[in-house]
Order: structure tokens, then C-alpha cells, then sequence
């Protein structure tokens, strides 16, 4: 399966575990040798633009990440259009769920999943999209930005027991007929993590349903990183994630 990664994500650009050295290079210690590697090119002011004010990416640019973000943004369009023909994972930073069209928190700083979704919407290559956003932290800014587009459903699970959080994908996925399946795909609500709530065989189970969701309607399917802290365990669960909705 391929996966988007450039070595620039690796760098600091934040004083905060979202961006704290080494959080990239362990999953990509635990993906090597199991996935091919894709290299993205930066997202063009344009694509930001159609989901970002101005007055956000100048801002941005005043903090000095500018080209850090963008290359995110690259990494999701890219991601997104491999996935329009096989499963595909974005491993990127900064993240970007906690984006909204002119402001964000979270060390997000543009919207990687928006970008993405409304690009392919715009070059006529998707009708529908479901967003799977199973990070801990609702994801904001997505609904800022997307939650009033028709061709859009969004679902930020919120159930407290495994069974019954795993129960909400499904259901969910089962009654889509988006023709584009795609996960924000944060990984801390896991056993070690901050959530302390899904365990690694629960990220693959996301995956196969996401993958049987695309199959099913003829469709793609792709995910893009966001949360995820615990080092230990990120990569592992990133992997089953990987395996999931790759068919491994």
C-alpha cells in the first residue's frame, strides 16, 4: 500500500507534543518495509484558498509555517487522489482537523482533510464524501468548513465502550453511499494514549470497514494522520490502521 510521507514532517514547529521530536520518525520505523513510499509536492495557494480566507493564510504565513502546512495540504491531495484508485495513507504534519476556514487551534493550521475533499469535488473526480473523523478531539474544524456541503457526511464517533464505539463506525459506514470513504485518522484514543480507549485491533477493524464501504460503493478510500502522542505505540497502531484498510 502506498503511503505519503516527506522527510520535512519531521521537523519541530511547535512547543507541543502535536509536534515533538521523533512522534514521525516511529511510525515511520514501524511502517518500513511494509508500505511503498510516495513523496508529495506542497498544495498551491489556490487549493488553500478554496477552503481558507486570506486574511487565515496570511496568518499563517506570519507564524512562519507556512510551507511546512502547505506541504501537509500537498500530502492529503495526494493521498486522496491515489486513493481514488487504490487505499492510500497520508503520514503528515502539521495536522489539520481543528482548522476552520479563517482561524485554527490545536497546531493545526490548514484544513489537510478540506483541501483534499474539495478538490476532487471541484475536478468532477468524486460525487459524495464520508469523513470518518476518529480522533479523540471533535474534529471542528471539518464541520467548520465541510459540515454544510450536501456532498459531505461527517462522523466524529463518541461512544465511551469499545463495543459500542465500533458499533457507531459500522453503522455509519453500512449506510453511506459515498463514493469517497476518507478518515482523519487520530490515533489518540488508543489503550496508551490519551483516550485510552481502543485497542490496535480496533484500528484495523476501521480500516476493513472503510475499505468494504469503498468496495461496496464503488469507490476510494484514504486516510490522512492527525492526533496520535504516545510513541510507543503510535506506529503499531498506524500500521494496523494501514492493514485494515489495505486488505492485509
Amino acid at each position: 500500500m502506498k503511503v505519503v510521507y516527506h522527510e520535512d514532517y519531521n521537523q519541530v514547529y511547535a512547543s507541543d507534543p502535536a509536534a515533538s521530536p521523533g512522534r514521525i520518525q516511529a511510525v515511520v520505523d514501524a511502517l518500513q518495509g511494509r508500505v511503498t513510499w510516495a513523496k508529495p509536492e506542497p498544495a498551491t495557494e489556490l487549493d488553500i484558498l478554496q477552503v481558507h480566507t486570506r486574511k487565515h493564510v496570511e496568518s499563517v504565513e506570519r507564524e512562519g509555517v507556512y510551507d511546512i502546512a502547505a506541504l501537509a495540504a500537498g500530502g492529503a491531495i495526494m493521498a486522496a487522489r491515489i486513493g481514488l484508485t487504490e487505499p492510500c495513507f497520508a503520514l503528515i504534519r502539521p495536522p489539520g482537523h481543528h482548522a476552520s476556514a479563517d482561524s485554527s487551534w490545536g497546531f493545526c493550521y490548514f484544513n489537510n482533510m478540506a483541501i483534499a475533499i474539495d478538490k476532487l469535488v471541484r475536478q468532477g473526480q468524486i460525487k459524495k464524501a464520508f469523513i470518518l473523523d476518529f480522533d479523540l478531539h471533535f474534529g471542528d474544524g471539518n464541520v467548520d468548513i465541510l459540515g454544510n456541503r450536501a456532498y459531505v457526511t461527517i462522523r466524529n464517533p463518541s461512544r465511551q465502550s469499545r463495543s459500542d464505539y465500533l458499533k457507531e463506525v459500522e453503522k455509519a459506514l453500512a449506510d453511506t453511499d459515498a463514493d469517497m470513504i476518507a478518515a482523519s485518522a487520530g490515533f489518540d484514543n488508543a489503550e496508551k494514549d490519551w483516550g485510552g480507549l481502543l485497542k490496535t485491533e480496533d484500528y484495523t477493524t476501521m480500516g476493513r470497514l472503510m475499505r468494504e464501504a469503498a468496495r461496496r460503493n464503488r469507490g476510494g478510500c484514504f486516510g490522512i494522520l492527525e492526533g496520535g502522542y504516545n510513541h510507543a505505540v503510535l506506529g503499531q497502531n498506524v500500521l494496523a490502521f494501514i492493514e485494515g484498510l489495505g486488505g492485509e
